[in-house]
């Protein structure tokens, strides 16, 4: 990150023409009243924790509530802003579903660091050779395949161009991948402790990995394409809402898991995530119509 950053400050004077441009910046004039609120909003936040009105056990659900509300509250002001254009409106429209879409993936997919971390120390048989591998190495396999999947992605997509899968098919695929991956927990249900083989897990987590690269590089791009031209940043702020959202709602779904309730739990979460997916894959006609020749 820190090479990243430096590259940027060094090259930044040689972008040009759109990536220059700020879209809707702050006025001067109105940065004392934004840092004000920023400022009462965290001294209200740090004296409901200190009065015990936030406790821990609940925090994932407050953060729940609190994505929904601040996700409404962005649609409601785009949507109704004079400054977007009948085209980009609809563009906008087509952007709702795509976010609901991206909520309920990551509110799955962020659970391996929650519930598989914990299904790895209770279930997994980590012997390797007379070896014990520790647990927190479970979550060096996503990585792995990342990397070594994501050229593979990249050069699909450019040898497709044109004929590749539009955008909503891959959310609604990486979606319902993403329930399969679920589902494919149901057969090592009732191993016994450790009896999950680790070769077995490995290849799950190989199903999250492509359901994230179906869905996770193209939400980016697809927010800033469908965004209007005055509110591009908040567009792209609402896609990592989502990814808040689910991430939050993973933490609050994970409370229910226990290894005598793995198969209801994987089951059915499982099966949403492919309703989900199923539901968009239906909606894409329409939203293509709504999204105006954006891909």
């Amino acid at each position: 990150m820190a090479i990243g950053l430096t590259q940027y400050a060094i090259g930044r004077k040689h972008v040009t023409g759109a990536a220059r441009e700020v879209a809707n910046p702050l006025p001067r004039e109105r940065r004392p009243l934004v840092l004000g609120i920023a400022a009462g909003v965290i001294v209200v936040i740090v004296v409901l924790a200190v009065a015990g009105l936030i406790p821990a056990a609940r925090l994932s659900t407050i953060v729940v509530v609190l994505s929904i509300v601040a996700a409404v509250a962005y649609f409601a002001v785009i949507l109704s802003s004079r400054r977007v254009d009948r085209t980009e409106r609809r563009r906008v429209l087509a952007f709702i579903p795509l976010f609901i879409t991206s909520a309920g993936f990551w509110s799955l997919y962020q659970q391996q660091f929650t519930v598989v971390t914990v299904y790895s120390d209770k279930r997994l048989d980590r012997n390797l050779f007379g070896w014990e591998m520790p647990v927190s190495w479970v979550q060096s396999i996503n990585p792995i395949f990342i990397i070594i999947l994501s050229g593979v992605f990249a050069a699909l997509w450019t040898r497709l161009g044109s004929r590749q899968p539009s955008t909503p098919v891959k959310f609604g695929a990486g979606t319902i991948v993403m329930g399969i991956a679920f589902l494919l927990f149901l057969p090592f249900a009732g191993t016994g402790a450790h009896g999950v083989p680790l070769l077995g897990l490995a290849g799950i987590i190989l199903v999250f990995t492509v359901a994230e690269l179906l869905l996770s590089p193209v939400g980016l791009s697809v927010s800033t394409k469908l965004a209007p031209g005055a509110f591009r940043t908040q567009m792209v702020a609402l896609f990592f809402l989502s990814v808040a959202l689910g991430t939050a709602m993973s933490g609050t779904l994970a409370t229910y898991y226990s290894e005598d309730s793995e198969v209801p739990y994987f089951g059915l979460r499982g099966l949403a995530a492919i309703v989900l997916g199923g539901i968009l894959l239906t909606l894409t006609p329409m939203l293509r119509r709504l999204m105006g020749g954006v891909r």
